[in-house]
């Protein structure tokens, strides 16, 4: 007569908290099946554990908190954690392993909600939580006194921004542009803009005639208002595409 199988499923989620927070589990190969024993093949010990890891990968599929936890060692530039509750965005990171002593990853992070930027250390292999940042592409429209209107372009509701929210990025914000608005928890807490964007240079120095190597730069003021230095050969009235990351003139658009 076959035999019955049970167990506890929510004992088996708390018996490893490692478990719990793995989004990522190995299934044994079917080749390593048939290698063993007829008899040990699907024990009962065996049929737990592989349904422990379904359902603890199902759980962090469907998880409603939208929240996923992850290795320090998945750690990568641009990444998104939430420590003490809030969201933060890692800026740069270094794997360390002292001679003596546990391995550790070395964060540098930005506070979405209030900007600061800190040094953090995680031990290795420590779990930490994903925070759950939502993107959603909206167009800047125009600029309502001290707000910078973004509107959705299907549902046309608008969202608002103060200039403290947008901070430096205005020089580089022109009215019709596409940018990425970035949620959590349902609140708007920063947004994006597109790598490369093409602005009009409205100030700057007469071009050298017959100059068109870049072997040498000098000021420009774009109509944004934002300063770069491009080649001496650029002109009054030329269209450029600059990198909103560094601020660098790129190339004529």
């Amino acid at each position: 007569m076959a035999g019955t199988l049970s167990f506890n499923v929510s004992s088996c989620v708390s018996s490893s908290s490692n478990m719990l927070f793995r989004s990522k589990f190995n299934v044994v190969p079917m080749r390593v099946l048939r290698g063993m024993p007829s008899r040990s093949r699907f024990s009962s010990e065996f049929i737990k554990h592989f349904f422990t890891l379904i359902f603890v990968h199902a759980f962090m599929v469907l998880s409603p908190s939208g929240i996923y936890a992850l290795s320090s060692n998945d750690i990568k530039v641009g990444i998104n954690l939430e420590v003490d509750g809030s969201p933060w965005r890692v800026l740069e990171f270094l794997h360390v392993k002292p001679g003596k002593g546990a391995a550790f990853v070395r964060t540098k992070m930005k506070n979405y909600i209030t900007g600061n930027t800190v040094e953090k250390t995680f031990r290795a292999g420590s779990t930490i939580s994903e925070a759950n940042v939502m993107k959603e592409s909206k167009q800047f429209t125009y600029k309502d006194g001290s707000q910078f209107v973004f509107m959705d372009l299907t549902s046309f509701e608008e969202i608002r921004l103060n200039e403290s929210d947008v901070g430096d990025k205005t020089k580089w914000l022109k009215e019709g542009m596409d940018c990425n608005v970035l949620f959590w928890n349902g609140k708007v807490i920063d947004f994006e803009l597109p790598i490369t964007v093409k602005l009009t240079v409205v100030d700057v120095d007469p071009g050298l005639k017959g100059d068109t190597q870049s072997g040498g730069s000098k000021p420009a003021t774009l109509d944004t208002g934002a300063v770069v230095n491009v080649p001496l050969f650029v002109n009054v009235g030329e269209e450029i595409l600059v990198d909103t990351r560094t601020g660098q003139y790129m190339s004529r658009a």
